[in-house]
């Protein structure tokens, strides 16, 4: 099925999987040749924070999306040093997409915005919390949360 994030033919990233202009700033800096975030590269986030983070070895770490007033699991999304850095400067989730190699601002094509009303690190710094208030569905299929597809039988 698609949806406005993802149109036919496109590559889904779970992270809520939108059309290539659902994205801030457009294709990644030429240092990503090859698709890799940068591990190394702090962009414009407060050396602080960068220097708590704990990335994968492509420069990334998986931001969680919860809505902030239920606590409903919204989507799992992925952040880079400058993703992260647009999410809290600007109000919005800004993502890197795995597939398409850029950043993407959740809502933009859409309208399914997510506003950033908080940002938490765990407690080994390798995964973020975003709380934010979700207009309209956070999963590319157009449901509510991408994680509607239904439960796994447990004790099999």
């Amino acid at each position: 099925m698609s949806s406005p994030d993802s149109p036919s033919g496109a590559p889904a990233d779970r992270a809520g999987g939108s059309a290539p202009a659902d994205r801030a700033g457009g294709s990644a800096p030429a240092d990503r040749a090859g698709g890799s975030a940068p591990a190394d590269r702090a962009g414009g986030l407060d050396p602080a924070i960068a220097g708590r983070l704990k990335r994968s070895t492509d420069g990334l770490v998986p931001a969680i999306a919860q809505q902030y007033d239920t606590g409903e699991v919204l989507m799992l999304g992925w952040m880079d040093d400058e993703a992260l850095h647009r999410t809290l400067t600007t109000g919005r989730c800004t993502y890197w997409s795995r597939s398409r190699r850029e950043y993407w601002v959740k809502g933009d094509t859409s309208g399914h915005v997510q506003h950033v009303k908080s940002v938490a690190l765990d407690c080994d710094a390798d995964t973020l919390l975003v709380k934010v208030d979700q207009v309209g569905a956070a999963c590319h299929t157009g449901d509510r949360t991408c994680f509607d597809a239904g439960g796994l039988p447990l004790g099999q």
